[in-house]
């Protein structure tokens, strides 16, 4: 974060903005990818976004009983998967986009599981629930949109009951430069190509390219949150470091 004289500045991809206006610009994003969401993760990660959530699911270990908060969950994913792992849990999938959450609602799963399921507009810094609230907190793809995000890791550390537990997947940085050259190639090549082709939309596509780009490395991040409290922090790279899970206990 930086300032400006007219206040706090943060990025938005490459670009330097007002803090009080990122979020409102990474609503818009989200706001008009919404319908294409699914189909672009699958297109842009040939499908492999697939397996690095069930890999955070063996990870976390649902158990019935549990309650998951599912911040920046859109449409469902990880909360289905949750679900299907135990089918005695339950689940609120938050997210401060709308139309995201709409979306998941007409899939299958979520009238299968409309019981054990909870849809909530609400901003991570700013969690709408008690203290010691939920067993589990997970966030996909999503830490790295948030403005401040040790506020964030902050209030994830406040709603987890004691022996609760965070774990977030996110996209990270390959461990070597020539790996990385090509993967970034691909990346600011590729995906808005695809982002155009079948979302009609190659800005947001840009803008979430070069999000992945500004976010820490892992153990920069592994760092910001045992700032935040979380103890017993560790992580695991998936498909060489294109995506890394941390996980941190409140003890």
């Amino acid at each position: 974060m930086a300032e400006d004289k007219n206040g706090p500045t943060t990025h938005f991809g490459y670009q330097e903005v007002a803090e009080d206006q990122k979020a409102g610009l990474v609503h818009g994003v989200f706001t008009n990818v919404a319908s294409k969401y699914d189909i672009m993760n699958d297109v842009m990660s040939v499908g492999i976004h697939r397996v690095w959530k069930d890999a955070m699911m063996d990870w976390l270990a649902p158990r019935d009983g549990q309650r998951l908060l599912d911040v920046a969950g859109g449409t469902g994913d990880v909360a289905f998967r949750f679900l299907k792992r135990a089918p005695g849990a339950s689940a609120t999938v938050l997210d401060m986009t709308e139309s995201m959450l709409i979306e998941g609602q007409k899939r299958a799963e979520a009238a299968q599981m409309a019981e054990k399921l909870e849809w909530i507009v609400g901003d991570a810094m700013a969690l709408p629930f008690p203290d010691n609230t939920f067993d589990r907190y997970t966030i996909s793809f999503g830490i790295r949109n948030v403005t401040r995000i040790p506020q964030a890791l902050a209030e994830a550390f406040r709603v987890l009951r004691p022996g609760g537990r965070l774990m977030v997947l996110e996209f990270s940085q390959l461990p070597n430069d020539g790996l990385q050259k090509l993967y970034d190639l691909y990346s600011f090549n590729v995906i808005p190509r695809m982002g155009q082709l079948i979302a009609g939309d190659r800005d947001s596509y840009q803008y979430l390219v070069e999000s992945i780009r500004r976010f820490p490395d892992q153990e920069t991040f592994a760092a910001m949150i045992r700032s935040a409290g979380f103890e017993q922090v560790s992580y695991r790279n998936l498909s060489m470091g294109i995506a890394a899970l941390h996980s941190g206990w409140k003890i």
